[in-house]
């Protein structure tokens, strides 16, 4: 097994990411391989001064950084030799077995797009957040922002994706599907969320129990929690806010400790061929870390193998 890494990618980049791999191979006695890639003047130093040991380690030098407000796609295309091109290619052509960046997120959208494409069958991959609950086990929200316009048949793929990730990732056995909607009775909400429960609700491989609002989003109501990409981000950025707000009045609360993104690391792209996470820009050492072993889990349970023999049986079916 091989995670490789951008080095260069995140506000705080390369040392927290430096910080974030000794974090790692501080956490278990038996690491995954790991590639890491990025400017070898800026990273190997830092490597040295944090005492992580050559013998972990295997380095690609990529002299070239994708800045975080660079144009994704004219970035790639002219930036071949930046830390994100590099690792895509990698990963493309299967050095690596997961690639992860806290880099620009637009550039690392298109880099899986293209470079890596969707499993057969899924018509728009998506990209989720794990949701605290007050009963101590996460849920999974999607999506929370890859896709802003969605039609029902999307909506339908990630109740499937997010059952997917819940059972396999989260080990939750039957995961509890529910449709963010603003009220509870069929035929609530708009066009979109009218004609998606019809479709949830005849899927046999989802568990659908109906709508849900936004008081059920931090209860056990509801394993996995669909909505388009936009209400999905707001969401997000609620919860963020939260964290920041008790924070920044010197609050101490074990359950808004939980909405600290760092401990979740980053989200997984779900429905591509490979494995890709992506992190937030301002990742610390606790997020690079928890990314790796997110993407550890994914490479040990065969995740994405898993979504594409479900949807082949879903192609058969059909």
């Amino acid at each position: 097994m091989i995670i490789s890494l951008d080095m260069m990618g995140g506000d705080f980049a390369p040392e927290e990411a430096v910080k974030g791999v000794r974090l790692y191979l501080d956490s278990t006695p038996s690491p995954a391989g790991l590639l890491l890639i990025g400017q070898e003047d800026a990273v190997k130093p830092l490597l040295d001064k944090h005492h992580v040991p050559s013998t972990q380690y295997q380095f690609v030098h990529a002299p070239d950084v994708i800045g975080m407000h660079e144009p994704p796609t004219r970035a790639l295309k002219e930036k071949p030799q930046s830390s994100i091109a590099i690792g895509f290619h990698l990963l493309r052509e299967r050095k690596t077995d997961a690639f992860i960046s806290a880099g620009n997120s637009g550039a690392m959208m298109v880099g899986t797009l293209y470079t890596i494409k969707t499993i057969e069958g899924i018509l728009r991959p998506s990209i989720s957040t794990l949701v605290p609950r007050e009963n101590g086990k996460p849920g999974v929200l999607l999506d929370v922002g890859l896709n802003a316009d969605c039609k029902p048949e999307n909506l339908v793929q990630f109740a499937l994706l997010g059952t997917l990730y819940a059972r396999h990732i989260l080990q939750i056995p039957e995961p509890k599907v529910g449709l963010l909607n603003i009220g509870e009775e069929e035929g609530k909400g708009n066009l979109l969320a009218q004609a998606t429960y019809p479709l949830l609700k005849q899927h046999p491989f989802i568990r659908f129990i109906g709508n849900v609002e936004g008081r059920d989003l931090f209860t056990d109501k509801a394993d996995v929690i669909v909505c388009e990409g936009f209400t999905g981000n707001v969401i997000l950025k609620l919860g963020e806010s939260f964290y920041e707000i008790t924070r920044r009045r010197n609050i101490h609360d074990s359950y808004i400790e939980q909405m600290n993104f760092e401990n979740y690391g980053g989200t997984p792209v779900l429905g591509v061929a490979k494995p890709v996470i992506i992190g937030h820009g301002i990742s610390s050492a606790l997020a690079f870390k928890n990314m790796i072993l997110l993407a550890e889990q994914m490479i040990q349970s065969r995740f994405t193998e898993t979504i594409r023999q479900v949807f082949e049986q879903i192609i058969q079916q059909s």
